[in-house]
């Protein structure tokens, strides 16, 4: 017996070991943070070791479990009827709010999932939360939501998730493709999280510059956007290192299975070596995400630049996409700023992102674009959609709610 009670309590004080995190005073909920992170690591550290073993792709053993769950038939309810459909050869699932007594026309949003291009929802398992997230959406909207299913890495690598949202989003935003789902051509935005929010918004670029299009979108709304991938010391970076949900190391490693790249690079981009002052491809970009001019003093804080004089140009040289405007929008030249609409950009404190998504609202400033910059000082990285038991956090209320009434009001 007493050998029993000694298990339990070294048991217990490992597992509270491996909970607890030192997090910020300031983080809304932070020991429900500190399990769900524990929950993800272990289920990560799983997955490498089958990964390790050769077994199976680490991304690959996840999205098993994620596909688990997505191949569960969507359930309509009242309210919203969900159908899935392929729209130019891609996956999406549509949520129609039931019509309404005199009315003809629906506002629409086109959203793209994140996941790191690689995962079925912003975290693990959460396929069913997603879809009670996009249902509220078009029931508080009484819009049309088409969300879309691109293809995953590592099934596929960029720019094919890129290419799938733009297809999708360009077959829908044909005249009588939205006639079908009785969509106001003249009241479309395009949102996304995360790896989404990445999509979204080079998509939203590419359809600026696409005179093709006659229906143009009317908004963007970005929910903490991955933008760049050429500073990963930025301040929020700097500060949010070992952050949950996203530390800085599994952004990386996000970006180097995006690009179906080597993970020996990961140690050297982690200072910014595949940046470096000798890297000639990197200088013509350098000036469009000088952190120090574009970010408020609030944010920057006592960090400093990390430039490196000499680095590993070969990284730039296997992987030139790390520098492609379509994977990393906050890139793009300004004349392709001056063409975005109206823009909402949701930013969270404690997220290594926090910056990605001030500067890409700093530049759309400076190009004459209307932006509203929505920034949540205790939030968290993924928050928006912990909306539901177990993971019931007041931030996803919060976040999510500040999100839908912004569009509400200006779509």
């Amino acid at each position: 017996m007493k050998s029993a009670f000694v298990l339990l309590t070294a048991l217990v004080a490992l597992t509270a070991y491996y909970v607890y995190l030192p997090l910020p005073s300031t983080v809304s909920d932070p020991w429900k943070l500190m399990l769900l992170d524990a929950t993800f690591r272990a289920t990560q550290q799983m997955c490498n070791l089958v990964h390790c073993l050769r077994l199976s792709h680490h991304l690959r053993v996840l999205n098993y479990v994620i596909g688990t769950f997505d191949k569960l038939e969507p359930s309509s309810s009242e309210h919203t009827k969900i159908t899935d459909a392929l729209f130019d050869g891609v996956e999406v699932r549509v949520f129609e709010p039931s019509p309404k007594q005199d009315e003809t026309l629906k506002r629409s949003v086109v959203y793209i999932h994140g996941g790191g291009w690689a995962l079925a929802s912003a975290s693990m398992c959460l396929s069913l939360i997603r879809v009670d997230y996009e249902r509220i959406m078009a029931e508080s909207l009484n819009a049309v939501i088409v969300s879309i299913e691109y293809r995953l890495v590592p099934e596929v690598h960029f720019p094919e998730q890129f290419y799938d949202t733009l297809r999708a989003t360009k077959y829908f935003l044909q005249s009588d493709i939205l006639a079908k789902y009785s969509v106001n051509p003249s009241r479309i935005a395009i949102s996304g999280d995360s790896a989404g929010g990445n999509l979204a918004a080079a998509v939203c670029q590419q359809l600026s510059l696409d005179d093709s299009v006659t229906n143009k979108l009317k908004l963007q709304a970005l929910i903490y956007p991955v933008l760049q991938a050429l500073d990963f010391n930025t301040p929020s970076y700097q500060q949010n290192t070992d952050m949950p949900v996203l530390p800085r190391f599994v952004m990386v490693k996000f970006w180097i299975d995006y690009f179906n790249g080597n993970y020996d690079f990961a140690p050297s981009m982690l200072i910014n070596n595949h940046t470096s002052l000798d890297v000639s491809q990197a200088v013509y970009f350098r000036g469009r995400l000088n952190w120090t001019s574009l970010l408020p003093s609030t944010f920057k804080k006592n960090y400093k630049p990390v430039i490196q004089p000499t680095g590993k140009a070969e990284i730039i040289q296997e992987i030139p996409a790390l520098l492609d405007i379509r994977a990393a929008p906050l890139l793009a030249e300004k004349e392709i700023f001056q063409l975005q609409p109206k823009t909402y950009i949701l930013t969270c404190e404690n997220d290594v992102l926090r910056d990605d998504g001030i500067m890409y609202a700093k530049r759309l400033e400076s190009a004459g674009v209307e932006v509203t910059l929505d920034h949540f000082d205790d939030c968290f990285h993924g928050c928006m959609i912990f909306t539901i038991w177990p993971t019931n956090f007041s931030s996803g209320h919060r976040t999510r709610d500040s999100y839908i009434k912004w569009l509400a009001e200006n779509l």
